[in-house]
């Protein structure tokens, strides 16, 4: 069923505006795959495909086909490399495996194949291109089969609908037409109405409209005009993507997505034509999101409720959690967990974001056992309401904040205050705990964290309870605050997947839940420091 029509050779060559790794190239090229976090050595030439992958997360990689770009990106050596590789990956697993045909890994490859299809041809013979078309053809399809299920449909389709545009004869324009339809459909669940994704994963947007924008190129390299919907989702996410560009040049790591890196983000932003100088939107209210910006601090705050059902896993339950920058040194920054994180799913607690804890309890946890093999590992638990109240004047930006994750087990409600003063440049925070009517006297500790990005160094003053932050710039800005007990303690976070080490503030005190309590801080430059 997936071998009908057959493909008629390509027709279009769609472009993937993702920055491409020319020295990664050259890695394959001796036969070096870094991929994951692990490396895999054959011969100049060897076959990767019958070996044993290093770890799941590799074959992962190996299996999407993401480098093959890097390998385009060395001429025709390159080009001849990547024309082997996936003729001998169609060898060995094209028919249909429980692994190299799964969801996660055939959604990338399709879309992976089909940009790279046309410049494989260059080099193949009539016949090695008739193999790579019907090859293309037949994942396509079976990814066209995988159901509407959130929170990949939307990605899934497209990456169908361009294998289409790439294809030629009746087998394209049939795929390239179901996809799209179907494609419409789910661009209008995936993306809301503010730009922002239906995960609330700003990484998330990011990569969904970097999807999109290769399928209207290849829409327009055959001659179609966009649909309609796919045009309005593009324009909704270019302006999500224009606020969450944080003044560093890459975005929060919030709700399963990670920082990603400032070049990857200027390339799906190149097509927008909003004037230089332009200020970014302030709110984002259907994602949930609110900034706050001063002269050199920008700060970020994940002012939503956790996404839900089978959008929620990779959500985190970590609400009112922040990122801050400073000129362009980023102090305080997300975890990045995302599911290919390789670290334990506690990171996606309170604690693993810069927000409060209280005692033991989460306010949001993933599914696990029986439920998370048969859901996946959906947050559940989670804030169900989130109030944000914003005001504005010359002189700063005040946010009041609060939400109920913590009321069901601690009867508190946790209320985070926060003001930028403009002229001074300067944020100050007040997290405070408000008891629920009937809440009983038990005593209940209680914890700030702020997680500092890998390249901030931090040192405990001498009162033992102000600490120094200074970033790659060197310049110096004292964290302030009244907690009962101030720690400097280590931390995770993840690029590309990979843990990487860094430091955590970390602010303690104890209260009775009756009656409530508050800690506050504040962050400002230092003097002469």
């Amino acid at each position: 069923m997936l071998g009908r029509p057959r493909a008629a050779g390509f027709a279009a060559a769609p472009r993937d505006l993702r920055p491409t790794g020319e020295a990664s190239g050259r890695n394959l090229l001796e036969g070096a795959f870094a991929l994951g976090g692990e490396t895999m050595t054959v011969r100049p030439g060897g076959d990767p495909w019958s070996q044993a992958s290093p770890s799941r997360r590799f074959a992962v990689a190996l299996h999407r086909f993401g480098w093959i770009g890097g390998l385009l990106a060395n001429g025709e050596a390159g080009a001849r490399e990547a024309l082997r590789l996936t003729l001998d990956w169609r060898r060995v697993f094209g028919r249909w495996n429980g692994f190299a045909w799964s969801a996660e890994v055939l959604e990338r490859r399709v879309f992976n194949l089909a940009c790279a299809a046309k410049a494989l041809c260059a080099h193949a013979s009539d016949a090695e291109t008739a193999i790579l078309a019907d090859s293309l053809a037949r994942q396509a399809r079976q990814l066209m089969r995988l159901g509407e299920a959130p929170p990949r449909a939307a990605e899934r389709h497209a990456a169908a609908a361009i294998a289409g545009a790439a294809l030629g004869g009746h087998a394209g324009e049939a795929l390239m037409t179901a996809a799209c339809r179907r494609l419409e459909a789910n661009l209008e669940e995936s993306v809301l109405a503010d730009g922002g994704h239906a995960t609330r994963s700003p990484e998330a947007g990011m990569e969904l409209l970097l999807d999109l924008l290769t399928l209207d190129d290849a829409l327009i390299q055959r001659g179609r005009p966009p649909p309609e919907g796919l045009s309005r989702a593009i324009d909704r996410l270019t302006a999500g993507l224009r606020f969450f560009t944080l003044a560093d040049g890459a975005l929060p790591g919030f709700q399963g997505g990670e920082a990603a890196e400032s070049k990857r983000v200027a390339a799906a932003r190149a097509h927008d034509e909003t004037p230089a100088g332009q200020p970014a939107p302030v709110e984002m209210r259907a994602s949930g999101y609110q900034r706050l910006s001063g002269k050199l601090l920008e700060v970020m705050v994940d002012a939503g409720c956790p996404a839900t059902g089978a959008w929620s896993v990779s959500a985190l339950g970590q609400p009112l959690s922040l990122e801050v920058v400073c000129g362009r040194d980023r102090l305080i920054a997300g975890s990045g967990w995302s599911d290919m994180a390789a670290g334990p799913p506690a990171l996606r607690l309170a604690a693993g974001g810069s927000t409060v804890s209280i005692g033991a309890g989460a306010a949001g946890e993933p599914l696990g056992g029986f439920f998370a093999r048969a859901l996946g590992p959906r947050l559940v638990g989670g804030a169900t309401r989130v109030e944000v109240l914003r005001r504005e004047s010359e002189a700063g930006v005040w946010l009041d904040l609060s939400h109920d994750g913590w009321l069901g087990r601690y009867q508190l409600t946790h209320e985070r205050r926060l003001f930028l003063d403009k002229a001074a440049d300067e944020l100050r925070g007040e997290d405070r705990f408000v008891p629920a009517e009937g809440a009983g006297p038990t005593p209940t500790p209680i914890e700030a964290h702020f997680h500092l990005h890998p390249d901030v160094r931090a040192s405990l003053a001498r009162d033992q309870r102000s600490v120094l932050l200074k970033g790659p710039s060197n310049i110096g800005w004292w964290f302030r605050n009244d907690a009962g007990q101030v720690s400097l303690e280590p931390s995770l976070c993840f690029r590309d997947g990979r843990a990487v080490r860094r430091t955590q503030v970390v602010l303690r005190g104890r209260l009775r839940a009756d009656r409530g309590g508050r800690i506050r801080w504040k962050l400002t430059m230092s003097e002469g420091v």
